[in-house]
């Protein structure tokens, strides 16, 4: 005796609707990735430069002051930690980073220094443009937060 059970044999397999509708939904995913990977990027850009300017900074310029006395003047700015300086009074014993490249965020703006400071008193000010590469809200600065 043969059982009926009511349902065609039925190859497995998926449906033209199926496979529409997988593609489909990937399509949606990529869709939404791309448009959102700046921000996704843009993210990592900014804690990156904040890192660099609130702490990566710190030991270079405290090594380059405990060598001549003080921290770069506005006008030496940076740039002192890579070359000797033609007026440094004290025995600069540099570099003190590693090149041009650690001179700029991560948006390749140059980043912004000064001493004497004006919002750290008895430091000196450090900071990034942001991604605009103009001061406005998004700048990364040293001081406050």
């Amino acid at each position: 005796m043969r059982k009926r059970s009511g349902f065609r044999n039925r190859k497995a397999g998926f449906t033209l609707v199926e496979m529409l509708l997988v593609i489909g939904l990937i399509v949606i995913l990529a869709g939404v990735a791309i448009l959102n990977v700046d921000t996704i990027f843009g993210d990592n850009a900014a804690k990156l430069t904040a890192f660099k300017v609130r702490e990566s900074f710190k030991t270079p310029l405290f090594k380059y002051r405990m060598d001549t006395g003080n921290y770069p003047t506005t006008d030496q700015g940076l740039q002192a930690l890579l070359q000797k300086p033609s007026n440094v009074s004290g025995k600069w014993s540099g570099p003190y980073i590693e090149g041009k490249d650690d001179l700029v965020d991560a948006w390749g703006n140059e980043l912004k220094y000064r001493y004497p400071s004006s919002n750290n008193p008895g430091s000196y000010d450090l900071y990034s443009l942001g991604p605009d590469g103009v001061e406005s809200e998004d700048d990364i600065r040293n001081w406050g937060e």
